[in-house]
Protein backbone atom coordinates (compact mmCIF):
# COMPACT_ATOMS: atom_id res chain seq x y z
CA UNK A 1 0.00 0.00 0.00
CA UNK A 2 1.87 3.35 -1.03
CA UNK A 3 1.66 6.00 1.37
CA UNK A 4 0.32 8.68 -0.34
CA UNK A 5 -2.36 6.41 -2.30
CA UNK A 6 -4.77 7.05 0.47
CA UNK A 7 -5.52 10.76 -0.45
CA UNK A 8 -5.51 10.38 -4.02
CA UNK A 9 -8.11 7.39 -3.13
CA UNK A 10 -10.29 9.86 -0.81
CA UNK A 11 -9.83 12.44 -4.04
CA UNK A 12 -11.19 9.77 -6.62
CA UNK A 13 -13.73 8.35 -4.34
CA UNK A 14 -15.63 11.31 -4.75
CA UNK A 15 -16.02 10.52 -8.56
CA UNK A 16 -17.97 6.80 -7.39
CA UNK A 17 -19.87 8.81 -5.21
CA UNK A 18 -21.21 10.93 -7.44
CA UNK A 19 -21.53 8.34 -10.08
CA UNK A 20 -23.94 6.51 -7.89
CA UNK A 21 -24.63 8.23 -4.81
CA UNK A 22 -28.70 8.57 -5.99
CA UNK A 23 -28.80 5.02 -5.48
CA UNK A 24 -28.22 5.97 -1.27
CA UNK A 25 -31.49 7.95 -1.23
CA UNK A 26 -33.55 4.92 -3.25
CA UNK A 27 -33.50 1.69 -3.01
CA UNK A 28 -29.97 1.18 -4.00
CA UNK A 29 -28.68 -1.87 -6.39
CA UNK A 30 -31.09 -4.37 -5.28
CA UNK A 31 -34.17 -2.94 -7.31
CA UNK A 32 -34.00 -4.99 -10.48
CA UNK A 33 -33.94 -8.16 -8.01
CA UNK A 34 -31.01 -10.63 -8.06
CA UNK A 35 -28.74 -11.62 -10.79
CA UNK A 36 -29.46 -15.38 -12.31
CA UNK A 37 -27.44 -17.41 -10.74
CA UNK A 38 -25.04 -20.01 -12.35
CA UNK A 39 -24.22 -22.97 -10.32
CA UNK A 40 -22.12 -24.35 -13.50
CA UNK A 41 -18.54 -23.30 -14.24
CA UNK A 42 -17.70 -19.81 -13.77
CA UNK A 43 -16.40 -16.78 -16.15
CA UNK A 44 -14.81 -14.75 -12.92
CA UNK A 45 -14.34 -11.55 -13.66
CA UNK A 46 -11.73 -9.71 -10.68
CA UNK A 47 -10.76 -5.89 -11.06
CA UNK A 48 -7.70 -5.36 -8.70
CA UNK A 49 -5.50 -1.87 -7.82
CA UNK A 50 -2.24 -3.38 -8.42
CA UNK A 51 0.95 -2.05 -6.69
CA UNK A 52 3.01 -2.76 -9.55
CA UNK A 53 3.76 -6.07 -11.97
CA UNK A 54 4.97 -8.08 -9.39
CA UNK A 55 1.46 -7.55 -7.87
CA UNK A 56 -0.34 -7.91 -11.05
CA UNK A 57 1.33 -11.58 -11.87
CA UNK A 58 1.22 -12.85 -8.05
CA UNK A 59 -2.63 -12.20 -8.26
CA UNK A 60 -2.94 -13.87 -12.12
CA UNK A 61 -0.94 -16.32 -11.04
CA UNK A 62 -3.44 -17.27 -8.22
CA UNK A 63 -6.11 -17.23 -9.67
CA UNK A 64 -4.83 -19.55 -12.92
CA UNK A 65 -3.87 -21.96 -9.93
CA UNK A 66 -7.43 -21.80 -8.56
CA UNK A 67 -9.36 -21.57 -12.16
CA UNK A 68 -7.25 -24.98 -13.19
CA UNK A 69 -8.28 -26.80 -9.95
CA UNK A 70 -11.77 -25.84 -9.94
CA UNK A 71 -12.94 -25.96 -14.13
CA UNK A 72 -14.03 -22.13 -14.02
CA UNK A 73 -12.09 -19.32 -15.24
CA UNK A 74 -10.54 -16.10 -13.94
CA UNK A 75 -9.67 -12.88 -15.53
CA UNK A 76 -7.66 -10.20 -13.88
CA UNK A 77 -7.10 -6.78 -14.91
CA UNK A 78 -5.45 -4.54 -13.23
CA UNK A 79 -7.32 -1.12 -12.95
CA UNK A 80 -5.48 2.35 -13.74
CA UNK A 81 -7.63 4.20 -11.75
CA UNK A 82 -9.49 1.60 -9.84
CA UNK A 83 -12.63 3.71 -7.51
CA UNK A 84 -13.07 5.30 -10.97
CA UNK A 85 -13.58 2.05 -13.01
CA UNK A 86 -15.41 0.44 -10.38
CA UNK A 87 -17.84 3.39 -9.68
CA UNK A 88 -18.74 3.16 -13.59
CA UNK A 89 -18.84 -0.22 -13.56
CA UNK A 90 -21.19 -0.63 -10.43
CA UNK A 91 -23.04 2.26 -11.43
CA UNK A 92 -23.76 1.37 -14.83
CA UNK A 93 -24.96 -2.29 -14.38
CA UNK A 94 -22.03 -4.30 -15.21
CA UNK A 95 -19.68 -4.68 -12.36
CA UNK A 96 -16.26 -7.18 -12.11
CA UNK A 97 -17.78 -10.18 -10.02
CA UNK A 98 -15.17 -9.67 -7.74
CA UNK A 99 -12.95 -6.51 -6.50
CA UNK A 100 -10.61 -5.12 -4.06
CA UNK A 101 -12.37 -2.79 -1.94
CA UNK A 102 -10.64 -0.14 0.09
CA UNK A 103 -11.42 -0.02 3.87
CA UNK A 104 -11.94 4.18 3.09
CA UNK A 105 -14.23 3.15 0.67
CA UNK A 106 -16.23 0.40 1.81
CA UNK A 107 -19.09 2.02 3.42
CA UNK A 108 -19.99 3.70 0.43
CA UNK A 109 -20.33 0.84 -1.53
CA UNK A 110 -22.45 -1.46 1.05
CA UNK A 111 -24.48 1.09 1.92
CA UNK A 112 -25.89 1.23 -1.79
CA UNK A 113 -26.28 -2.37 -1.96
CA UNK A 114 -23.65 -2.75 -4.25
CA UNK A 115 -22.09 -5.62 -2.37
CA UNK A 116 -22.71 -8.92 -1.70
CA UNK A 117 -22.30 -9.62 2.08
CA UNK A 118 -20.60 -12.88 2.08
CA UNK A 119 -18.92 -12.88 5.18
CA UNK A 120 -20.26 -15.28 7.35
CA UNK A 121 -20.48 -17.64 4.57
CA UNK A 122 -16.51 -17.77 4.99
CA UNK A 123 -14.99 -21.05 6.60
CA UNK A 124 -12.96 -19.94 9.79
CA UNK A 125 -14.25 -16.33 9.48
CA UNK A 126 -12.66 -15.62 12.77
CA UNK A 127 -9.32 -16.47 12.04
CA UNK A 128 -9.15 -12.69 10.33
CA UNK A 129 -7.59 -10.38 12.69
CA UNK A 130 -10.68 -8.69 14.42
CA UNK A 131 -9.97 -5.15 13.92
CA UNK A 132 -10.03 -6.15 10.07
CA UNK A 133 -13.48 -7.86 10.63
CA UNK A 134 -15.05 -4.93 12.45
CA UNK A 135 -13.25 -2.93 9.21
CA UNK A 136 -15.59 -4.80 6.84
CA UNK A 137 -18.38 -4.76 8.84
CA UNK A 138 -21.70 -3.07 8.15
CA UNK A 139 -25.19 -2.42 9.84
CA UNK A 140 -23.91 -5.76 11.67
CA UNK A 141 -22.92 -8.02 8.52
CA UNK A 142 -19.53 -8.57 7.68
CA UNK A 143 -19.31 -8.17 4.35
CA UNK A 144 -15.88 -9.19 2.78
CA UNK A 145 -12.69 -11.24 3.60
CA UNK A 146 -9.76 -8.71 4.38
CA UNK A 147 -7.18 -9.41 1.87
CA UNK A 148 -4.11 -8.17 4.29
CA UNK A 149 -3.16 -5.18 6.19
CA UNK A 150 -0.95 -2.67 7.31
CA UNK A 151 -0.29 -0.20 10.33
CA UNK A 152 1.88 2.26 11.73
CA UNK A 153 4.89 2.36 13.73
CA UNK A 154 7.81 4.93 14.66
CA UNK A 155 10.57 4.42 12.64
CA UNK A 156 14.47 5.60 14.05
CA UNK A 157 17.14 6.55 12.09
CA UNK A 158 19.83 5.12 14.20
CA UNK A 159 22.61 6.60 12.81
CA UNK A 160 21.23 10.33 13.90
CA UNK A 161 19.92 8.41 16.87
CA UNK A 162 23.40 8.32 17.84
CA UNK A 163 24.86 11.70 16.77
CA UNK A 164 22.42 13.03 19.44
CA UNK A 165 23.59 10.90 21.91
CA UNK A 166 21.03 9.02 22.65
CA UNK A 167 20.84 5.22 23.58
CA UNK A 168 18.28 2.43 23.63
CA UNK A 169 16.82 3.50 26.86
CA UNK A 170 15.71 7.16 25.34
CA UNK A 171 13.28 5.15 22.65
CA UNK A 172 10.08 6.52 23.89
CA UNK A 173 6.85 3.98 24.98
CA UNK A 174 4.88 6.96 26.37
CA UNK A 175 3.91 10.41 25.15
CA UNK A 176 6.07 11.29 28.01
CA UNK A 177 8.59 9.72 27.15
CA UNK A 178 8.35 11.11 23.19
CA UNK A 179 8.49 14.44 24.06
CA UNK A 180 11.69 14.29 26.55
CA UNK A 181 13.35 12.36 23.79
CA UNK A 182 12.43 15.16 21.55
CA UNK A 183 13.80 17.62 23.32
CA UNK A 184 17.05 15.92 23.48
CA UNK A 185 17.42 15.67 19.72
CA UNK A 186 16.47 19.29 19.30
CA UNK A 187 18.70 20.56 21.60
CA UNK A 188 21.68 19.04 19.45
CA UNK A 189 19.88 20.69 16.49
CA UNK A 190 17.94 18.41 14.52
CA UNK A 191 14.24 18.02 13.87
CA UNK A 192 12.89 15.10 16.03
CA UNK A 193 9.96 13.85 14.24
CA UNK A 194 8.72 14.00 10.90
CA UNK A 195 4.58 13.73 10.93
CA UNK A 196 1.97 13.34 8.45
CA UNK A 197 -0.21 16.22 8.62
CA UNK A 198 -4.17 13.50 8.49
CA UNK A 199 -5.92 12.28 9.75
CA UNK A 200 -4.40 9.23 8.38
CA UNK A 201 -1.24 10.08 11.06
CA UNK A 202 -2.72 12.05 13.96
CA UNK A 203 -5.21 9.28 14.24
CA UNK A 204 -3.34 7.41 16.40
CA UNK A 205 -2.98 9.62 18.78
CA UNK A 206 -6.13 10.01 19.75
CA UNK A 207 -6.59 6.29 19.57
CA UNK A 208 -4.21 6.00 22.19
CA UNK A 209 -6.28 8.42 24.53
CA UNK A 210 -9.12 6.20 24.11
CA UNK A 211 -10.66 8.53 21.46
CA UNK A 212 -11.91 7.90 18.07
CA UNK A 213 -13.68 10.05 15.22
CA UNK A 214 -17.30 8.01 15.07
CA UNK A 215 -19.04 5.49 17.45
CA UNK A 216 -18.28 2.02 17.40
CA UNK A 217 -21.26 1.20 15.07
CA UNK A 218 -20.53 4.17 12.35
CA UNK A 219 -23.52 5.94 13.22
CA UNK A 220 -22.84 8.96 15.40
CA UNK A 221 -20.10 11.38 15.68
CA UNK A 222 -17.40 11.13 18.94
CA UNK A 223 -14.57 13.86 17.89
CA UNK A 224 -15.71 16.87 20.41
CA UNK A 225 -14.75 14.89 23.49
CA UNK A 226 -12.22 15.43 26.32
CA UNK A 227 -10.18 12.28 24.85
CA UNK A 228 -9.62 13.51 21.61
CA UNK A 229 -9.20 17.05 22.82
CA UNK A 230 -6.27 15.99 24.84
CA UNK A 231 -4.78 14.26 22.12
CA UNK A 232 -5.10 17.06 19.61
CA UNK A 233 -3.42 19.34 22.15
CA UNK A 234 -0.60 16.99 22.80
CA UNK A 235 0.21 17.07 19.26
CA UNK A 236 -0.36 20.83 19.13
CA UNK A 237 2.55 21.24 21.57
CA UNK A 238 4.72 19.01 19.25
CA UNK A 239 4.47 20.97 16.21
CA UNK A 240 4.34 24.52 18.09
CA UNK A 241 7.59 23.63 19.93
CA UNK A 242 9.32 22.42 17.38
CA UNK A 243 9.50 18.52 18.17
CA UNK A 244 7.72 17.33 15.19
CA UNK A 245 6.98 19.07 11.91
CA UNK A 246 4.70 18.45 9.12
CA UNK A 247 6.46 17.18 5.64
CA UNK A 248 5.90 20.48 3.72
CA UNK A 249 7.80 22.32 7.05
CA UNK A 250 10.66 19.69 5.75
CA UNK A 251 10.37 20.38 1.58
CA UNK A 252 9.08 16.87 1.63
CA UNK A 253 6.13 15.77 -0.01
CA UNK A 254 5.37 12.72 2.55
CA UNK A 255 7.13 11.68 6.45
CA UNK A 256 9.00 8.97 4.62
CA UNK A 257 10.65 11.44 2.31
CA UNK A 258 11.60 13.71 4.89
CA UNK A 259 13.28 11.05 6.98
CA UNK A 260 15.19 9.28 4.03
CA UNK A 261 16.33 12.63 3.44
CA UNK A 262 17.80 12.54 7.26
CA UNK A 263 15.58 16.16 7.90
CA UNK A 264 14.15 14.08 10.76
CA UNK A 265 15.33 11.33 13.60
CA UNK A 266 11.86 10.15 13.73
CA UNK A 267 8.80 9.25 11.51
CA UNK A 268 5.56 7.61 11.84
CA UNK A 269 4.44 5.42 8.48
CA UNK A 270 3.38 2.46 7.96
CA UNK A 271 5.42 -1.16 6.89
CA UNK A 272 4.88 0.38 3.10
CA UNK A 273 8.35 2.26 4.46
CA UNK A 274 10.58 -0.28 4.09
CA UNK A 275 9.92 -0.37 0.12
CA UNK A 276 10.11 3.11 0.03
CA UNK A 277 13.75 2.90 2.09
CA UNK A 278 14.94 0.25 0.15
CA UNK A 279 14.31 1.94 -3.26
CA UNK A 280 14.64 5.81 -2.56
CA UNK A 281 17.77 5.66 0.31
CA UNK A 282 19.30 2.61 0.84
CA UNK A 283 21.91 3.68 2.58
CA UNK A 284 19.78 4.84 5.86
CA UNK A 285 20.01 2.77 8.69
CA UNK A 286 16.90 2.35 10.63
CA UNK A 287 15.15 0.41 12.89
CA UNK A 288 11.39 0.01 14.09
CA UNK A 289 9.35 0.18 16.96
CA UNK A 290 5.80 0.29 18.59
CA UNK A 291 4.00 3.98 18.81
CA UNK A 292 4.52 5.45 21.82
CA UNK A 293 1.39 4.09 23.97
CA UNK A 294 -0.78 7.16 25.21
CA UNK A 295 -2.35 8.01 29.03
CA UNK A 296 -4.56 5.23 27.89
CA UNK A 297 -2.48 2.90 26.17
CA UNK A 298 -1.27 1.63 22.92
CA UNK A 299 -2.58 2.72 19.78
CA UNK A 300 -2.10 2.87 16.05
CA UNK A 301 -3.92 2.76 12.80
CA UNK A 302 -4.47 -0.02 10.73
CA UNK A 303 -5.02 0.18 6.50
CA UNK A 304 -6.38 -2.60 4.73
CA UNK A 305 -8.38 -3.77 1.37
CA UNK A 306 -11.13 -6.86 1.23
CA UNK A 307 -12.26 -8.83 -1.52
CA UNK A 308 -15.43 -7.88 -2.79
CA UNK A 309 -18.05 -9.72 -4.44
CA UNK A 310 -20.69 -7.65 -6.40
CA UNK A 311 -23.82 -7.92 -5.36
CA UNK A 312 -25.09 -8.31 -9.20
CA UNK A 313 -22.26 -11.07 -9.87
CA UNK A 314 -23.88 -14.32 -11.36
CA UNK A 315 -21.99 -16.26 -10.02
CA UNK A 316 -21.60 -15.26 -6.51
CA UNK A 317 -20.86 -18.71 -5.09
CA UNK A 318 -17.87 -19.71 -7.28
CA UNK A 319 -16.62 -16.33 -6.37
CA UNK A 320 -17.13 -17.01 -2.59
CA UNK A 321 -14.65 -19.72 -3.58
CA UNK A 322 -12.15 -17.64 -4.98
CA UNK A 323 -11.73 -15.53 -2.20
CA UNK A 324 -11.28 -18.68 0.38
CA UNK A 325 -8.77 -19.35 -2.30
CA UNK A 326 -7.26 -16.18 -2.42
CA UNK A 327 -7.32 -15.88 1.46
CA UNK A 328 -5.70 -18.95 2.40
CA UNK A 329 -2.95 -19.09 4.39
CA UNK A 330 -0.84 -20.34 2.31
CA UNK A 331 -1.94 -18.25 -0.60
CA UNK A 332 -1.38 -14.82 1.62
CA UNK A 333 2.46 -16.25 2.43
CA UNK A 334 2.49 -16.19 -1.16
CA UNK A 335 1.24 -12.61 -1.93
CA UNK A 336 3.40 -11.78 1.10
CA UNK A 337 6.61 -12.66 -0.33
CA UNK A 338 5.29 -11.85 -3.86
CA UNK A 339 3.98 -8.01 -2.84
CA UNK A 340 5.49 -7.32 0.80
CA UNK A 341 2.00 -7.39 2.30
CA UNK A 342 1.23 -8.67 5.76
CA UNK A 343 -1.44 -11.41 6.01
CA UNK A 344 -5.00 -10.99 7.33
CA UNK A 345 -4.94 -14.70 9.10
CA UNK A 346 -3.86 -14.98 12.86
CA UNK A 347 -3.16 -18.30 12.00
CA UNK A 348 0.25 -17.74 9.93
CA UNK A 349 1.33 -14.90 11.54
CA UNK A 350 4.41 -16.80 13.65
CA UNK A 351 4.93 -18.20 9.99
CA UNK A 352 5.12 -14.62 8.46
CA UNK A 353 6.99 -12.90 11.54
CA UNK A 354 9.42 -15.77 11.30
CA UNK A 355 10.05 -14.80 7.41
CA UNK A 356 9.62 -11.02 7.61
CA UNK A 357 11.03 -10.23 11.97
CA UNK A 358 11.82 -6.78 11.01
CA UNK A 359 7.63 -6.58 10.54
CA UNK A 360 6.63 -8.08 13.63
CA UNK A 361 6.44 -4.85 15.35
CA UNK A 362 3.90 -3.64 12.59
CA UNK A 363 1.74 -7.27 12.65
CA UNK A 364 1.92 -7.25 16.20
CA UNK A 365 -0.53 -3.19 16.03
CA UNK A 366 -3.32 -5.35 14.82
CA UNK A 367 -4.00 -6.07 18.66
CA UNK A 368 -4.80 -2.37 19.06
CA UNK A 369 -5.08 -0.67 15.67
CA UNK A 370 -8.27 1.49 14.73
CA UNK A 371 -9.63 1.18 11.34
CA UNK A 372 -10.89 4.00 8.44
CA UNK A 373 -13.31 6.30 9.69
CA UNK A 374 -16.56 3.23 8.38
CA UNK A 375 -19.50 5.55 7.38
CA UNK A 376 -20.88 6.55 3.78
CA UNK A 377 -20.45 10.01 2.43
CA UNK A 378 -17.85 11.26 4.65
CA UNK A 379 -15.24 12.37 2.05
CA UNK A 380 -15.95 16.03 2.27
CA UNK A 381 -16.57 15.58 5.91
CA UNK A 382 -12.88 14.15 6.02
CA UNK A 383 -11.45 16.76 3.68
CA UNK A 384 -12.26 19.59 5.89
CA UNK A 385 -10.68 17.09 9.11
CA UNK A 386 -7.40 17.17 7.46
CA UNK A 387 -7.54 20.63 6.16
CA UNK A 388 -7.78 21.73 10.16
CA UNK A 389 -5.29 19.32 11.14
CA UNK A 390 -3.25 21.20 8.19
CA UNK A 391 -3.29 24.07 10.63
CA UNK A 392 -3.61 22.85 14.18
CA UNK A 393 -0.01 24.09 14.70
CA UNK A 394 -2.27 27.87 14.53
CA UNK A 395 -5.62 26.70 14.77
CA UNK A 396 -7.46 25.65 18.08
CA UNK A 397 -8.12 21.77 18.30
CA UNK A 398 -11.58 22.54 20.04
CA UNK A 399 -12.71 24.05 16.83
CA UNK A 400 -11.33 21.19 14.54
CA UNK A 401 -13.39 18.83 16.41
CA UNK A 402 -16.38 20.42 16.95
CA UNK A 403 -16.39 21.35 13.15
CA UNK A 404 -16.02 17.42 12.16
CA UNK A 405 -18.73 16.16 14.88
CA UNK A 406 -21.08 19.17 12.63
CA UNK A 407 -19.85 18.29 9.54
CA UNK A 408 -20.09 14.42 10.04
CA UNK A 409 -24.19 14.68 11.32
CA UNK A 410 -25.05 16.43 8.65
CA UNK A 411 -23.59 13.44 6.22
CA UNK A 412 -24.64 10.82 8.69
CA UNK A 413 -28.07 12.02 9.15
CA UNK A 414 -28.97 13.51 5.21
CA UNK A 415 -29.84 10.50 2.56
Amino acid sequence: MAPRTLTRAAVAGLTAVALFGSAACGSGFDDSGDATQSSGPASLQILIGSSGEAETKAVQDAAAKWASSSGNTATVTPAQDLTQQLGQALAGGTPPDVFYVDAARFADYASVGALEPYGDKLSDKDDFYESLRTTFTYDGKLYCAPKDFSTLALQINTDLWAKAGLTDADVPTTWDQLTATAQKIKAKGQVALALGDTRDRIGAFLVQNGGWLLSKDGKQPTADTPENLSALQYVNTLLTSGLAKYPKQLDSGWSGEAFGKGKAVMTIEGNWIKGAMQNDFPNVKYKVVALPAGPKGQGTLSFTQCWGIAAKSRYKDQAIKFVEAMTSGEQQLTFAKAVGVMPSRQSVRDQYTAASPGDKVFIDGAAYAQGPVNAPKMDSVLKDLDTGLQGLANGDPKTILQNFDKNAKAALGGS
